[in-house]
Formats: C-alpha cells, sequence, structure tokens
C-alpha cells in the first residue's frame, strides 16, 4: 500500500517490507559477528518494537536470551518528555552485555532513562539497537550502536509504532502526510 489512514490521519509509505526486512537482517549479521563469543541479554522496549524484536531474534544465531521491559513517553502524536517505567526487567543482567530493543529514538529521553536504570544492575556493557532513529530530534547524547534506519524527524506509524494504539500492526513504515 503506498498510503494508509490510521484513525483521522493520512500517511504514506516510508519504508517497504522489503527494506525492512534487509535492515533487520544486516543489524542481526552484525550482532551475530560482533558477540559470537558472548551470551548477551536482549532486552525489548514494548510496546514499540515488538516485530522489530521478533524479526532480529528470528535472524539472531548466537546463544542469547531476550526479556521486556514497557517504559511509555507518548500520548497520541506528542512524547510528554516524561517518561514512566511501566513494568520492568526481572532477570539479572550484572557482568553480561545487554542489548537494548527500540522502536524509535528521537530524543533520547526514554533511552536515557533506561541507561540509567540498567547501569545500576551492573551489566559487563549495555549496547542500544534501534529500528529507527531521527538524529534531528536528539536531545540527550545517546551512542546507538546498530541502526537500522535514519529517518527525517517526521511522525511514522506502522511496524510496531502507533498513532494513539493504532497502526502498530501495519507490515511497512508510513509517514504523515501533512494536511493545509
Amino acid at each position: 500500500m503506498e498510503s494508509v489512514r490510521v484513525k483521522d490521519k493520512d500517511f504514506g509509505i516510508l519504508l517497504s517490507k522489503e527494506r525492512i526486512k534487509e535492515a533487520v537482517n544486516r543489524v542481526a549479521a552484525s550482532i551475530n559477528q560482533e558477540l559470537k563469543d558472548e551470551n548477551p541479554m536482549f532486552l525489548a522496549v514494548l510496546n514499540g518494537s515488538f516485530m522489530f524484536a521478533a524479526d532480529l531474534m528470528k535472524a539472531i544465531t548466537i546463544p542469547c536470551e531476550i526479556s521486556f521491559v514497557k517504559l511509555a513517553s507518548y500520548e497520541g502524536m506528542q512524547s510528554g518528555g516524561k517518561v514512566k517505567e511501566v513494568f520492568g526487567l526481572s532477570e539479572r543482567i550484572d557482568g553480561r552485555t545487554v542489548i537494548i530493543l527500540e522502536d524509535i529514538v528521537d530524543s533520547g529521553r526514554t533511552m536515557q532513562q533506561l541507561l540509567d536504570s540498567l547501569s545500576s544492575r551492573n551489566p559487563k556493557e549495555i549496547r542500544i539497537a534501534t529500528f529507527l532513529f531521527k538524529p534531528e530530534a536528539l536531545i540527550c547524547p545517546i551512542k546507538l550502536d546498530y541502526v537500522a534506519f535514519e529517518i527525517p524527524n517526521d511522525f511514522v506509524v506502522g511496524y510496531g509504532l502507533d498513532y494513539d494504539g493504532y497502526g502498530r500492526n501495519l507490515d511497512a513504515v508510513y509517514s504523515l502526510i501533512e494536511s493545509n
């Protein structure tokens, strides 16, 4: 589909499912190569990263585990600036390499809070794999280890990302079409 309507907004195609698959496989290949002697703990940030995490994990060939944490900072189409942890990690990560799986890094506030929280648990190292990165929106200085796509500072839906709870099920990524 070249465009979709989600609730009351129109979105045009930004990333096709074919391009997404290629990028996810590229990220997985990098992780497999760089961490071949590790036993990393993948930590998927819900809700948005569920598709990225699922597809990435299918392509990971090294021994690993996955867990989930749920953080929230968006309401509707706006970032509230405040991040609250809804539920967190119960597994031990001390001495382990942790790879955070995020759907999108824009301001970096959510990621900074998660990094601060995880650092207190004494991991060996923390790496970040994000599906989407908006460099123009970055406020917090975050080091991203794996980036599937850099995109403009547009509002996007699909492949796990939502508009007010809708659109997560789309298998491609769509960008908001501004109306006059």
